[in-house]
């Protein structure tokens, strides 16, 4: 039990990113039958925003911000003032991310594009880390690394779901109900 908690905290990208999942699948089932597909796009990007971006991002605020130490060391680097600048701009991620998952399709996209960029940019310094550092530490070269490509990737696959049954169909008055 104490490893798949370990797991789960160290690999928290992942963890919030089911956890999203999770909390759409809870939100769909629970609702009225029929559900239809404008209805599952809806829920399934609005509780990718909430949780797989806005709890991921006031998660790693906290472990930069507080435990700025132990963060660097995971990710194999020396402790510096840039542990607060990472804490900082996660901050600002989570915070966008919070307002805008009950809020329209181009709130959504703000709130994906900001951390993708950042988090792909990442992913080319992990990239960069490996190659030139030889730096494999698993906050490095491990889940947080293949989370830092896949988590915009379906951030973008969302919103494009979204928008082509916002296309196709019309919202119906529910959708803004959690």
């Amino acid at each position: 039990m104490r490893e798949l908690i370990v797991f789960l905290i160290s690999n928290y990208s992942l963890t919030f990113l089911v956890l999203g999942f999770v909390a759409a699948g809870v939100a769909i089932t629970r609702h009225a039958k029929p559900i239809s597909p404008t209805f599952v796009a809806e829920r399934l990007l609005r509780w990718h925003v909430w949780v797989a971006i806005g709890l991921d991002n006031l998660y790693n605020f906290v472990m930069h911000s507080a435990f700025g130490e132990l963060s660097a060391r995971f990710i194999g680097w020396a402790n510096s003032p840039f542990q607060l600048e990472v804490a900082f701009a996660s901050l600002g991620f989570a915070l966008v991310a919070i307002f805008a998952g009950n809020r329209s399709w181009d709130a959504r996209a703000a709130a994906i594009v900001g951390p993708g960029i950042f988090t792909l940019g990442a992913a080319g310094g992990h990239i960069y880390q490996m190659i030139h550092a030889e730096n494999f530490s698993p906050g490095n070269a491990g889940v947080i690394f293949y989370m830092d490509i896949i988590v915009p990737i379906t951030g973008a696959l969302l919103l494009w779901f979204q928008r082509r049954e916002q296309a196709v169909n019309t919202i119906s008055p529910d959708v803004g109900r959690v």
